[in-house]
């Protein structure tokens, strides 16, 4: 069975429908209310446990009813929810999102307790880190704490990945400790100065990364699938044609799923094709956790 530690952060989302997004100083009227467990973190443990691999969270909520909400979801899900903190001086981590009728989302986080995940949860699972095949990381939680879980892992022989989402600059230090990196079109732009619009410029967007270091690079490309890049190999998988309902998670989902086809054997485009799949499976349902698949589902 793989096993997969994610370091990140958990959220709790709170989603309306609209036929359309307010601009500034505007306030419309939207439709349907609910409320998801999220957190990109917390995501991509939900996505990877669905598929089977035995996943440890590591990740900070504040001592509220949104965290403890959290923490019974994630037992749900099989995770190992032993290394999750409470922050008392902080509340949980809260995501507002608008889904508009195409699909489309906009997105303002509250990391709360999230910004708080530091060094020392991280050396408090040492253990853990050193026997796991991946490390899964995401940038919502302090850079700092990234760049050091990515160091400890390397240093254990675990592999890396990161999933630089949300978009921002990085420390050159980090790269060379990466395994994989899993930008978007957007985030590969900000790391590396290349407008990303389609396979020739996310080439030399890769490119500029396994030069900074990183040994492999996935580039994901919407509806249009995904771009591998490593030292030997460059090709693009295609991502099945759906109906998006809601694409808050896709990006989740890829990574989650793909870090659980990495470790179980898989070569790079079987992984990536898995990870596509999973992906458009969830853009044709609402919410972000709940959208997400099980291993039967994208098997068939």
């Amino acid at each position: 069975m793989s096993k997969i530690v994610v370091i990140g952060s958990s959220n709790t989302d709170m989603v309306i429908k609209t036929n359309k997004f307010p601009i500034p100083g505007e306030t419309i009227l939207g439709g349907a209310f609910f409320m998801f467990s999220g957190g990109k973190g917390a995501n991509q443990a939900v996505a990877a446990a669905r598929m089977g691999a035995e996943v440890i969270l590591i990740c900070k909520t504040g001592n509220d009813i949104f965290g403890q909400r959290s923490i019974d979801e994630f037992k749900k899900e099989g995770i190992n929810t032993l290394y999750i903190q409470k922050d008392t001086g902080k509340a949980s981590g809260t995501a507002l999102i608008l889904v508009d009728d195409k699909g489309e989302n906009e997105i303002v986080v509250a990391p709360g307790a999230n910004e708080t995940l530091s060094n020392i949860e991280i050396d408090a699972a040492e253990k853990i880190l050193a026997t796991a095949n991946i490390i899964l990381l995401q940038l919502e939680i302090p850079v700092e704490s990234v760049v050091y879980a990515a160091k400890k892992g390397y240093e254990l022989n675990t592999k890396v990945i990161l999933n630089p989402a949300p978009a921002r600059q990085l420390p050159k230090e980090l790269f060379p400790f990466l395994y994989l990196i899993t930008p978007n079109e957007t985030e590969a732009e900000i790391l590396t100065g290349i407008q990303v619009n389609g396979v020739a410029s996310a080439s030399q967007a890769a490119a500029v990364l396994l030069e900074a270091g990183v040994q492999n690079v996935i580039i994901t490309l919407g509806a249009q699938g995904a771009f591998f890049k490593n030292n030997s190999h460059e090709f693009v998988v295609k991502a099945p044609w759906v109906k998006a309902i809601d694409t808050t998670a896709a990006g989740d989902v890829f990574n989650g799923v793909l870090a659980v086809e990495i470790t179980s054997g898989k070569n790079w485009k079987e992984a990536i094709s898995t990870a596509c799949k999973a992906a458009s499976l969830s853009v044709t349902r609402m919410g972000a956790q709940a959208s997400m698949p099980y291993r039967k589902e994208v098997d068939e």
